[in-house]
């Protein structure tokens, strides 16, 4: 049985499957990821150079034992979790995504765990 995942992303994901489409609704709540900027030493072609760190990772609910409740979130979020993190998917917007005529998803196959 597929547990209820909520939505911590701004837009619908409809997910399809052998027994149709689902859409999980925004909840209202989004997880969100710190971004740190980080100096380099130096310049290339007299421009800084900086690098991006993903730091802090707020708004995924826990449950009374201290767990994930099953949710979806952002690649940005998902890629800044611990490998092997349980319960926290990201739609898969690669190939196996489902496209519309002007390429837009508009649902997905599979989901991405960290």
């Amino acid at each position: 049985m597929t547990p209820n995942l909520l939505n911590l992303t701004p837009h619908p994901i409809v997910l399809r499957s052998l027994g149709g489409d689902r859409t999980l609704p925004p909840s209202g709540r989004v997880a969100r990821v710190d971004i740190e900027e980080v100096q380099q030493p130096g310049y290339v072609e007299g421009v800084k150079v900086i690098a991006r760190r993903p730091g802090k990772v707020t708004g995924i609910p826990k449950d009374d034992k201290g767990a994930y409740i099953p949710c979806v979130v952002t690649p940005a979020v998902l890629a800044a979790l611990p490998a092997g993190t349980r319960n926290v998917y990201a739609a898969d917007m690669g190939p196996s995504a489902v496209r519309g005529p002007q390429g837009k998803v508009v649902a997905v196959t599979r989901l991405l765990a960290p």
